[in-house]
């Protein structure tokens, strides 16, 4: 071993690893060095190397497991029992009283039809705080930071001090109506009627909870120092946008890249307002969450909200500004080449630095778990293999080039079981793709769900059958990386792939002859399961509402603690959420469901999967 692989292995990083299909694969050693800097070791002679190895850590070899009676939080009721609930995507929700996108309040309103339904649960898209000086930088999955919220959610017509006159109403019937959310505008009219409501909002007396000024004081409190560096972010970050400037911190001029250097103080000062501004934003964002998960609750789900937490940050967003120790820079998370990837991944997320983790005593960790899990009943861990290892790649390197480090998984472990526990929080890891040998048996281990997709679960015959499903995991059609039931049906993400140049016209037309003996493959296993009797060639068959509540049946059927059904599936959309593989070629996070809240529990489909969940599930008191 050289002295390099060495001081790679003290710290965690892989000189080598293997593929998803086995393939073995070797790390450049200029690889090693850039990993290493970012962690704050020097690497980059052999002097630095051997300097940097009196220093390092002695580490044995790294095992796969977590401290003893580590074990993630499951409902009494839930442990004999199983659940179901429905996943939206929260922006997408049409009302006849929103401002052009979903927001807490439609959500608070869908949660109660869910439970009319029968449901448990109502599962949401990340919430996190995003780049608001740029709205079109709209992916739920690349925050700026996972310890805010989204202030595009707020309703502000329920925001005290709010007043008609304060919205032009033939604007908000126009944002309704569009197709897609148009980001942009949305932001522009509701930031500047909740502008409007700020200086009226202060001079009000007698508010009711929770929106008075002693809470919004005290949530200031609480929040500290991290709540006011995200808010003197967010001001910079828009007064850079309006002078044609980036939202990011990394295109600032210099003096402003350091949140306590002189150029952000000077700033600060001059914008007390502005902050103070950004601050409320962000309590009446936590408190209309918090309102949303209360009325799901009182409505009768028994679960509440199910929150999704991002793997990781946007390099250059709040996150990584305010703490700039936190975050490994100059490296980004992806995934190595793979079937589906032939030259990897790169999601251009910031990671957290393992040492700094483990300086920290996990603190960082356990603040973002604390924000989804105090308004969630149950939170989903995107990659939830990152408590183990994260795939990291030098900044403007292929994928190929990148390598596995490790992460302190016992403390990681123990620390998310803690906040389970505390916030009465069920957790699902999201553990699709490469996942390493072993870690599956670990998150069962500590009572975190595994993440079951009935596209994935199938072998050289067919369709797993609903028995050889997991007990301790969340069952699912799909998510909102993948086709919509009808649009799988129809063949239209493989239509989608050829047209985006995701796949040529061969890869196309082996696609679509795969697609059709997977929906052979899938009818004759609703048959075989007593679902569906066959009506006539496949190929004939049109996907009736009968059909779409039995395929969720047979995925509810499985002894999986948890089902759940996207809304997008229970209304018949065809188009999927996100397109992987494009940016702007397609109208990724942006779609609104065909149907508005008011009159979702009047659709066939709806009724049909509805009725199936609650049979195949019923609750039991």
């Amino acid at each position: 071993m050289t002295q390099l692989d060495e001081l790679c292995h003290r710290h965690g990083v892989m000189v080598r690893y293997h593929g998803l299909d086995g393939t073995p694969h070797e790390v450049p050693d200029e690889t090693k060095r850039v990993v290493l800097r970012a962690m704050g070791v020097a690497a980059d002679d052999d002097a630095a190397i051997s300097l940097s190895l009196e220093h390092a850590p002695h580490r044995g070899e790294t095992r796969m497991e977590a401290p003893q009676g580590t074990h993630c939080h499951l409902p009494h009721w839930l442990q004999h029992s199983r659940a179901w609930g429905i996943s939206v995507q929260v922006y997408s929700l049409r009302s006849r009283r929103n401002w052009g996108m979903g927001d807490f309040a439609d959500l608070a309103a869908f949660a109660t039809i869910a439970a009319e339904a029968g449901a448990d649960f109502v599962g949401t898209n990340p919430l996190h705080a995003p780049f608001l000086a740029t709205p079109e930088r709209r992916s739920p999955f690349s925050p700026s930071n996972r310890r805010f919220f989204n202030p595009l959610y707020i309703a502000p017509d329920a925001v005290p001090g709010f007043s008609r006159d304060l919205a032009d109403e033939a604007r908000l019937a126009e944002l309704r109506q569009t197709e897609l959310v148009d980001y942009q505008a949305v932001t522009e009219t509701k930031l500047a009627a909740l502008r409007r409501i700020w200086p009226v909002w202060q001079d009000l007396a007698d508010m009711p909870e929770p929106y008075g000024q002693a809470a919004f004081a005290q949530f200031c409190a609480d929040g500290g120092e991290p709540l006011r560096l995200h808010a003197l972010f967010e001001a910079i970050s828009a007064d850079q946008v309006k002078s044609g400037g980036a939202p990011g911190w990394r295109d600032w001029p210099e003096d402003l890249h350091d949140p306590k250097g002189q150029g952000a103080r000077i700033f600060a000062a001059e914008n007390e307002d502005e902050i103070a501004f950004q601050c409320w934003l962000q309590w009446l964002a936590s408190v209309q969450l918090e309102e949303a998960s209360d009325a799901a609750k009182a409505a009768g789900l028994r679960i509440g909200l199910y929150l999704d937490i991002a793997v990781g940050e946007a390099p250059d967003g709040s996150a990584s500004w305010s703490d700039p120790g936190l975050a490994m820079r100059g490296l980004e998370i992806g995934a190595p080449p793979d079937y589906f990837a032939v030259d990897g991944q790169n999601w251009g997320l910031a990671a957290l630095s393992p040492s700094a983790l483990v300086e920290r005593s996990m603190q960082p960790f356990t603040d973002m778990l604390d924000a989804a899990m105090v308004s969630g009943g149950a939170v989903r861990i995107d990659h939830a293999m990152a408590i183990w290892q994260l795939f990291l790649l030098p900044e403007g390197e292929l994928p190929s080039s990148g390598t596995y480090v490790r992460y302190p998984i016992g403390g990681m472990a123990e620390a998310l079981a803690a906040r389970s526990n505390q916030h009465q929080s069920i957790v699902v890891g999201e553990d699709l793709g490469n996942v390493p040998e072993g870690f599956r048996e670990l998150m069962g281990a500590i009572g975190m769900l595994s993440y079951r997709i009935l596209y994935f679960e199938r072998h050289h015959h067919g369709f797993l059958p609903p028995d050889a499903y997991p007990e301790l995991a969340l069952a699912c059609l799909s998510t909102h990386d993948l086709p919509t039931i009808q649009g799988w049906w129809d063949g239209n993400d493989v239509e989608l792939r050829l047209s985006h140049d995701l796949i040529d016209q061969q890869g196309a037309a082996h696609q679509a002859g795969e697609r059709g003996n997977e929906r052979r493959q899938l009818l004759g296993a609703l048959e075989h399961a007593g679902l569906l009797e066959r009506v006539g060639e496949e190929s004939e068959i049109a996907l009736t509402a009968r059909m779409v509540a039995a395929i969720h049946r047979y995925v509810a059927r499985t002894p999986s603690k948890l089902f759940v059904a996207r809304v997008e599936d229970m209304t018949a959309e065809t188009e999927p959420t996100n397109l992987p593989g494009t940016i702007d070629s397609y109208p990724n996070w942006k779609r609104k469901l065909t149907y508005a809240i008011e009159d979702i529990s009047k659709h066939e489909v709806f009724r049909a999967v509805a009725q199936g969940l609650a049979e195949e599930r019923p609750k039991q008191h």
